[in-house]
Formats: C-alpha cells, structure tokens, sequence
C-alpha cells in the first residue's frame, strides 16, 4: 500500500510541475504576443489627395509592421491651416509648405518634415495639347514629356481666346468654350492655391509676390483665373474625376498634381482615356507635402514615412515623389505616362500671409 500512495504521489507531483511549465509557456507567449502586436494609434487631418495612400492595405500592414495604425480625417489644406480644430489629432498633413508654416505657428510644434511631394499638372487630352501647341503655348521636349507655357496661356486667357479661334481648331478641337483652365475652389483647396501661386509668378515677372503693390497688380488677371470658371469644387478629386469621366468636351485642361495622375494610371482599373496627356505647366509649383507632429508620437510616423524603402516605394506607386525621383518615373513609365525626371522650371510660392492676402481678395470678388 505504501508502494502505490508513493507512486501515486509521484505521478501527481510530475502531473502539477508539468501543468505549471505548460501554464508558464502560455502566459510568457501571451505576453510576447502582446508585445509584439502592440500597436500606437495615431489620429491625423490630411489633404484628400493621400486618402488613397493611407487607407492602401499594403500600407496599413507596413505601418502595423512598425507599430503604427494611422486614422485620418480629410480636409482641405487652408481649411486645416485656418478652420480645423487640431485638438485631438496627433498630427497635420496639408499638401503645401506654406499651410504647414502657419500650422505650426498655431501650434508651436517644431517637428515639421516634408516625406514626400507632388508638382502641379495639367492634365488634358491630345487634340487639346496639339491644338495648344500649333499656337505658340505648348510644346514636347526631347523625352517626349508636354508642357504647357503659362505665360502665352495667360495672354491666352486675358485676350478672352476661345478654341474655335485657334488656327487648326477645326480639325483638333473646335469648342466654343473660353481657353481656361478648371481647378478647385482657390478659397478652400490647397491645388487652386498652387495654381494661383504659379499664375501670381509669371504676372509678377518672375518672381514671388511680396509687396502690397505687386499683390494690387497681379490680382485683376487672378481674380478673372477663378471667377470665369463659375462653379468649382472644394476638392482636387473632383475636377479630376470630371477630367476622367466627361472628356474633353466638358473638360479640355484640368489643374491637378502629378500623383492624381500618375496614381491613376498605376491602378489595375485605370479611367484615363487613350487620349489622356500630362502636361507640365512651365513654370510650375511643386506642392511638398508637409506632415507636422503635434505629438511625439508622430515623429516616428514622419521618419516611416520619409526613409521606410517599403512605404516610400508604395507611396511612389501612389503618385508621389520622394528622396529618389528614379522610383515614380520607372513606375509611371511602366504604365504609359512620361514624367519630367528633373524639374528644372519651377515657381516659389508667396508666403502662408501673402498667399492668404491673395485668396482672400479673390473670395471678396465671389461674394465671400
């Protein structure tokens, strides 16, 4: 009897200790489970030109990868700049340099970074371009790339030229429609404010507008830009799905970023038509594309963002440039679409008080 209470203490004591090792295992793993799928939340009000970006699955994983998921909210950059209550969010991300500068005097932040960046565009159509081109205001380089001569197409719109009137109109595009180009609302997208801020360079000279007197100026000819157009939309999609859906008989020249148009070409259901040209406006205005950290949870995000090879390849496959200019223009070329390499003619924009002393005269003229 002694013998079998013996054993069977002995199995039971062998029974406890290996139930305890098996519980130990189990709770050291849940604990490096947990560990290694702790993930920061971060919450951000962006331009709606990088929704796509952000809500991109390969993205979410990359970021996840490093401990990050990022919920966004979109607004236009000047409203985030002006409007936008900011408390709550971890960070801004606005599609220009100069509402960046005047979000970080709103909020004292100092860590202000620009991952990456986008050049205004003009996309339009071929008969269009060609049209254009017979009369004086675009031209092909030697890489094939178009480009569009702002200023023969300021003169174009100050002389109030419509198509019809252009030699060869009748063969390539005979509308009866004013030259003009169509953008977003100046007073809410940061797109129109490029836009304005390149018309601004070309009308001053050649150079940015700083004084009272220049801005007094250059606005008749900006104020005409916006007001002609009638309606437009607070956001750069709009115009740029118009551009894609109705052709260029309701859309000719459309005012967009090279990532609208690139990312649209490098999805697998791409709208673009065959006709559908990229147009670089000389000069034009490069849009930089500036995160500002208001925690410092959001650093790390903003250094993911500018050196992970993963997310500056996908950011790249969205549209955008970053360090390396060679990434978009291989992905754009595998997709049909000529990029400037090398952006040679480029306008600076006023700054955030300048640009804002311009928009603001052109909301007075549309009423508000």
């Amino acid at each position: 009897m002694r013998k079998l209470v013996g054993a069977a203490l002995a199995v039971l004591l062998v029974v406890a200790v290996a139930a305890l090792f098996v519980l130990d295992r189990r709770s050291g793993s849940a604990d490096a489970a947990a560990g290694a799928g702790a993930v920061t939340t971060l919450r951000g009000v962006i331009g709606s030109e990088k929704e796509d970006f952000f809500a991109d699955p390969r993205v979410r994983g990359a970021l996840a990868e490093q401990g990050l998921a990022v919920e966004v909210d979109t607004a236009g950059s000047r409203q985030i700049a002006t409007d936008v209550d900011l408390d709550g969010y971890d960070f801004a991300f606005p599609s220009s340099a100069p509402a960046a500068q005047r979000i970080a005097e709103r909020t004292g932040a100092t860590e202000v970074s620009s991952p990456f960046w986008s050049p205004m565009v003009v996309a339009t159509h071929e008969p269009v371009v060609q049209l254009l081109a017979r009369n004086g205001a675009a031209s092909q380089d030697a890489d094939g790339v178009w480009h569009l001569d702002l200023a023969a197409y300021l003169r174009m719109v100050r002389e109030g030229v419509r198509w019809e009137d252009l030699e060869g109109a009748r063969e390539l595009y005979g509308s009866p429609r004013a030259v003009l180009i169509t953008s977003t609302d100046v007073r809410t997208s940061n797109s129109a404010a490029m836009y304005l801020a390149g018309a601004a360079w070309v009308l001053n000279g050649g150079g940015v507008v700083t004084t009272r007197e220049q801005q007094e100026a250059v606005l008749p000819q900006l104020t005409h830009l916006f007001l002609a157009q009638g309606f437009s939309a607070a956001s750069s999609d709009e115009p740029f799905d118009d551009y894609l859906s109705q052709g260029a008989g309701a859309v000719p020249l459309v005012m967009a970023y090279e990532a609208q148009f690139v990312g649209e070409a490098a999805r697998g259901t791409s709208r673009l038509g065959a006709d559908a040209v990229l147009a670089y406006p000389d000069p034009t205005v490069a849009s930089k594309h500036t995160l500002v950290a208001l925690d410092p949870g959001a650093e790390r995000l903003a250094e993911l963002l500018a050196t992970d090879p993963e997310l500056t390849a996908l950011a790249a496959e969205h549209g955008f440039r970053t360090g390396d200019g060679s990434v978009l223009a291989r992905i754009a070329a595998q997709h049909g679409v000529g990029v400037q390499r090398s952006l040679t003619d480029v306008a600076d924009p006023p700054s955030f008080e300048v640009l804002e002393a311009l928009i603001d005269a052109v909301a007075a003229a549309h009423g508000g």
